[in-house]
C-alpha cells in the first residue's frame, strides 16, 4: 500500500481554455489555465461477517492526482483505518471519464481483519458534509438538470460589474470583523447589490441568499457575486435558483463552467475593478 500512495499521480491539475478577457482598455480572445474539478467516487470493499462486501461509500469533488493519498487521509479521518496495513489494495477502477479519459472511481480493499461499520459511517459522513453531492453514495449523484425556466432577459454593464467586489467587501459586516467568512450577495442591472448573506462556508452563504429570497420570487431577477472562488455545486445551487448571471471574486473550476455552459448561465471569474474574465453565455455583458 505504502508504494501505491507514494506514486505520484501525473495526471494534470488544470486546463487551457479559451476565454473573453475584458478591461477597460477594451476585450481580448485569450487563453487561460482552469483548475480541474471532477468527481472522484471511492469505493471499499471490506469483511461484512463471513462475507465479503463492496460499498460505494463516499463522492468528493477534487482535482485530479494524488487520489490514492486522498482516499487513505479520509479512512484515517473516519478511522475506518488506523494503520497503513490495514489496506490490502488501492487503485483505480472502472472505465476512464468519456470526456477528459480521467479515472474517476477508486477501489479501497481492506484487510480481513478490519471491521467496518458502514451505517455509523454513513450516518456521520452525510449529516457532516456540507458541499451539496459529497456524500452521495454513487456517481450518478452527480447527473444534474436544474428545471426549466424562462430567461428574465437580465443583463449588466461591463463596468458596472467591475465596481461591485469593492461594494461587497464594505457591506460584509462579518468578514470585516473576522476576515474568515464567505459571503454571497444579488445585484441588480444598475450594478446595485441588493442583498448579503455571509457564513464559514461559501456554500452555506449561497444557501441562506436564495433562502432569504425565496418567497420573494427568487434570484432570477438578479445576478449574484461570490467573494470566492466558483465551483461545481455553487453553480449547480445557482442554476436550481434560477440565476442567470454569477460572477466570481476568485476562479471558476472546470467542472464550474461545463455546468454554466450546459445551464445557459454566464459566468464571470477573477472579478475586479480592472477587469474579468469571461466564460460563457456573454450576451448577458455589455459594453459599456
Amino acid at each position: 500500500m505504502s508504494d501505491a500512495i507514494a506514486a505520484r499521480s501525473l495526471v494534470a491539475g488544470s486546463l487551457q481554455r479559451q476565454i473573453t478577457r475584458l478591461s477597460s482598455k477594451g476585450k481580448t480572445r485569450v487563453g487561460d489555465a482552469v483548475s480541474i474539478e471532477e468527481p472522484l467516487e471511492i469505493r471499499l470493499s471490506h469483511m461484512d461477517g463471513q462475507a465479503r462486501s463492496e460499498q460505494s461509500i463516499a463522492i468528493t469533488m477534487r482535482t485530479p492526482g494524488e487520489d490514492e493519498a486522498l482516499a487513505i487521509g479520509f479512512l484515517a479521518g473516519e478511522a475506518i483505518i488506523r494503520h497503513a496495513d490495514d489496506v490490502r489494495s488501492i487503485g483505480h477502477c472502472g472505465p476512464p471519464s468519456p470526456d477528459k479519459g480521467l479515472r474517476n472511481i477508486l477501489r479501497v480493499e481492506l484487510e480481513d481483519s478490519v471491521r467496518v461499520d458502514i451505517e455509523a459511517l454513513k450516518r456521520h459522513f452525510y449529516t457532516s458534509s456540507s458541499c451539496g453531492v459529497c456524500g452521495k453514495a454513487s456517481l450518478d449523484a452527480i447527473s444534474f438538470q436544474a428545471p426549466e425556466r424562462e430567461d428574465s432577459g437580465f443583463s449588466i454593464r461591463a463596468d458596472k460589474l467591475r465596481e461591485l467586489p469593492a461594494k461587497l467587501i464594505t457591506q460584509q459586516d462579518e468578514f470585516t470583523r473576522t476576515g474568515g467568512l464567505h459571503a454571497s450577495a444579488s445585484f441588480d442591472a444598475s450594478g446595485r447589490i441588493l442583498r448579503i448573506r455571509e457564513d464559514v462556508g461559501r456554500h452555506n452563504a449561497l444557501d441562506k441568499l436564495v433562502g432569504s429570497c425565496f418567497r420573494e420570487g427568487g434570484l432570477s431577477d438578479c445576478g449574484i457575486l461570490l467573494s470566492g472562488r466558483a465551483s461545481f455545486e455553487l453553480i449547480q445551487k445557482a442554476a436550481m435558483a434560477g440565476v442567470r448571471v454569477v460572477a466570481a471574486i476568485g476562479a471558476p473550476s472546470s467542472l464550474a463552467i461545463e455546468l454554466a455552459e450546459q445551464e445557459g448561465i454566464t459566468l464571470i471569474g477573477f472579478l475586479k475593478s480592472s477587469g474579468f474574465n469571461l466564460y460563457c453565455h456573454g450576451q448577458r455583458i455589455l459594453e459599456a
